[in-house]
């Protein structure tokens, strides 16, 4: 507000005042020889200024009188002069008439002219006017001085109204301000689980918003983080257990070096060995750093090829499997490898999961410029309310699907993460068959 104040003081300024060229002539400078006489004769019968009217209106008034009384030829002079004219006394404390302040002069450019009223040579006061640098603007400067205490009181009040104007937006953004700092430093100490109920409609609003996303966000992940240390212990140390009881059994004689009881252990640091890798694996996944050599492949007689190399596993578990006819269309740009990789988990999925005496169908077919690789098998089925989570690190559904290989939850996350690296997808659904199908989804090269 002060600076604009100024800018519009200094364009009234040059609006009033430097605008000399267009202006002609001047008035003559004013004639103060008259009112100087005339105060140091009141002076000198009173010895003071006691002889002018008590108030400041009144001494004012009297003044301009004075001043125009005073003057030699009263149709020279100017109609702006007596209220540009004022009085001080020798200390130059204000007597009476108009004196322009400081701020008036500095803004205004206003020049003022002191005479001063000597009685028996000693100066006993002065008379001050004040005067444009362009005679023609006197009368504005008269109308300035007329009004400057108003425009230093309007001044005062529009300052005023600033500071508490700021003072109050200051406390409305500050608030809001305070509390996301102090929720920021809550979660420093790694409190995720903080929230902030700022309900406002501006940017501090949103940005509230996107505080308690962020803030649920990292709740999720150090959720996600502790149950993954959790499962991932767990599963581990239960192939661990196993084989150290092994281990102390021939170690205590309990049991000798058998083939079978060798075997046994093998087949627990192959598990233990699997779970490692699946892990090493999905942590590469996360981080970018799974490596894939892709190049156009078709895709379907891979799919084939990892069917048939399931065969003797399917007959083994007294599984039926059906293939289906081959898609118009296959070829997609992938890792091959990979791509088998996911092909043949979800078969050994199959295998684990399925009963007895059922079925497997395996199909693709091409909607749209896309592959689909679908694979279905029979009873028993996932429920509804757990098809959205297959997928998650350690989600088993062992209330219907019964482990009975010893999965760890996995192999599905790792399916995912592949799939997603060839950016297709992988949907679960409830199978025509009475099981679970997994369709495989992945974009077809032209």
């Amino acid at each position: 507000m002060l600076a604009v104040a100024a800018v519009g003081v200094e364009c009234v300024r040059w609006a009033w005042f430097d605008s000399v060229a267009s202006r002609a002539g001047s008035a003559e400078p004013d004639r103060l020889d008259g009112l100087v006489d005339a105060l140091a004769t009141g002076y000198r019968r009173r010895h003071d200024w006691s002889f002018l009217p008590v108030g400041a209106t009144h001494a004012g008034a009297w003044l301009r009188e004075l001043v125009a009384r005073s003057q030699d030829d009263p149709k020279r002079l100017s109609p702006s002069l007596p209220y540009r004219v004022g009085l001080l006394d020798r200390d130059d404390r204000f007597l009476a008439g108009t004196i322009a302040s400081r701020a008036m002069i500095v803004f205004a450019s206003i020049d003022t002219l002191e005479r001063p009223v000597v009685v028996d040579g000693v100066v006993v006061g002065h008379v001050v006017v004040a005067r444009s640098q362009d005679p023609g603007d006197d009368l504005a400067i008269a109308f300035l001085l007329e009004q400057q205490r108003n425009l230093l009181f309007f001044a005062a009040v529009g300052l005023l109204s600033s500071l508490l104007a700021a003072m109050v937006l200051a406390r409305h953004f500050g608030r809001p301000i305070g509390r996301l700092v102090a929720g920021a430093r809550q979660l420093e100490a790694a409190r995720f689980d903080t929230r902030l109920s700022i309900r406002r409609s501006d940017e501090l609003g949103e940005l509230a918003e996107t505080f308690n996303l962020l803030a649920a966000r990292l709740e999720d992940t150090e959720r996600a983080r502790r149950e993954w240390i959790a499962d991932t212990s767990h599963e581990l140390r239960t192939p661990l257990s196993v084989l150290r009881g092994q281990l102390e059994a021939l170690q205590d004689g309990i049991r000798t070096a058998s083939p079978e009881n060798v075997a046994t252990m093998l087949r627990q640091v192959q598990a233990l060995t699997r779970r490692v890798e699946e892990l090493y694996d999905l942590a590469r996944a996360d981080v970018g750093q799974m490596q894939y050599d892709k190049a156009a492949t078709e895709v379907w007689p891979l799919v084939v090829e990892e069917v048939q190399a399931c065969a003797e596993k399917f007959r083994a578990a007294e599984l039926t499997t059906t293939l289906g006819a081959p898609p118009p269309r296959s070829l997609v740009y992938c890792d091959a490898g990979r791509i088998r990789q996911v092909v043949a988990n979800l078969l050994e999925n199959c295998v684990r999961y399925t009963a007895a005496g059922g079925t497997i169908e395996v199909h693709g077919d091409v909607a749209g410029e896309e592959l689909r690789i679908v694979i279905d098998d029979s009873a028993p089925c996932v429920p509804a309310q757990a098809l959205e989570r297959l997928g998650e690190r350690f989600f088993r559904v062992e209330s219907s699907r019964v482990r009975q290989l010893g999965g760890a939850g996995l192999g599905l996350a790792l399916c995912q993460q592949i799939v997603s690296a060839h950016d297709g997808r992988i949907a679960f659904d409830a199978s025509p068959l009475g099981g679970l199908r997994v369709v495989i989804a992945l974009k077809l090269e032209d």
